[in-house]
């Protein structure tokens, strides 16, 4: 079975539920049970917003996300695996539903204005994108955008949608006062593995069309080549960066594929429909650079791996960014701005 058009071809298990769904086929088997993969929505209106981060690992205190569950369907997403908290699957559900917080605009107000409230940058997608096919319609990040204009709160935001260009004129906003930088995530520039590999988001090349637009607007631009997955997409790192630096992104940076929890069973599935011929390569090479795991846990080095293979890879990444971002760098985020209604700023 293939299933196109999605990166997860089934519903793995939640671990929260004791029971699950199946179908018994003609001979006997049973078979998980899944419906039509079609996209449906869920509205939430949660108490809060900003998440504090405790992982050192991710390199920002708070993070929030106006959706849960991601369309893009990237099959090695380990945001998958928060999914299950609100009783569904990493699988095929953590891209078919897909909640709302259709409240967020008024809760990162509701936030930033507490008495307590100590500003500091704020991650936006620090789990799914925020620029995901539905924004279109809710359009919960550009109300993000305004409320951060509003109070002069500093983002920093992760994408792999064009999407982004929608509101190139408050990132604009933002950009002029150093309170914002885009992180776009270009994982290849094959297509064909792209439609596999994470079959909603934007082309390769439309990503790097979209660093142009942002940086020619005068947006701070990150490109971040992630996952590196060996076997696969390593090869690329090269011709990313430099592609990236083409278009005027200030910066780059990796992470190294991690398969946690139900993700490395999916990613397994995938891989022998996707790739059967690479199968055995690649997940041996994630396995060589997680201490001989598909799963990696482990504070410091879960991001970036350890081994040859891993080496191989840190190195390749270090020499062709200095080759093609020598002298580049992102403008620091400001915290200096940030003021509430009726406050006037000491700066």
């Amino acid at each position: 079975m293939n299933i196109k058009g999605r990166g997860a071809q089934s519903n793995s298990l939640n671990p929260f539920e004791k029971h699950a769904l199946s179908f018994a086929i003609l001979e006997g088997i049973d078979a998980p049970y899944f419906e039509r993969p079609n996209t449906s929505i869920r509205i939430e209106t949660p108490k809060k917003i900003i998440n504090k981060v405790e992982s050192t690992d991710l390199g920002f205190e708070y993070s929030m996300n106006p959706y849960q569950g991601c369309e893009h369907g990237c099959i090695y997403c380990y945001a998958r695996n928060t999914h299950t908290y609100w009783g569904y699957s990493a699988g095929l559900d953590f891209e078919t539903k897909i909640l709302v917080k259709r409240n967020a605009g008024a809760l990162l107000e509701k936030e930033l204005m507490h008495k307590n409230y100590q500003v500091a940058p704020i991650m936006l997608s620090g789990n799914t994108d925020c620029y995901q096919p539905i924004e279109k319609k809710f359009q919960l990040t550009r109300k993000l955008l305004e409320v951060a204009w509003k109070y002069q709160q500093p983002l920093s935001i992760i994408t792999k949608n064009a999407l982004v260009e929608r509101d190139a004129d408050i990132l604009q906003q933002l950009a002029s006062k150093n309170l914002v930088h885009v992180s776009i995530s270009i994982t290849t520039l094959n297509e064909a593995l792209r439609l596999k590999l994470e079959p909603r988001t934007a082309r390769g090349e439309r990503r790097l069309e979209t660093v142009k637009t942002l940086s020619t607007a005068g947006i701070p631009v990150h490109v971040m080549v992630a996952p590196v997955i060996p076997g696969l997409n390593d090869h690329e790192i090269p011709e990313i960066l430099r592609c990236s630096a083409e278009a005027g992104a200030l910066s780059a940076a990796y992470t190294m594929v991690r398969l946690n929890g139900a993700v490395a069973e999916l990613f397994t599935e995938w891989i022998e429909q996707a790739f059967p011929d690479l199968k055995n390569k690649v997940l041996n090479q994630i396995s060589e650079a997680h201490g001989g795991q598909l799963n990696d846990s482990r504070p410091g080095l879960r991001m970036s791996g350890e081994g040859a293979m891993a080496d191989s890879i840190q190195q390749l990444f270090a020499v062709n960014k200095e080759k093609y971002f020598k002298n580049r760098k992102l403008p620091p985020l400001n915290t200096n701005l940030f003021t509430k209604p009726g406050q006037l700023s000491l700066f």
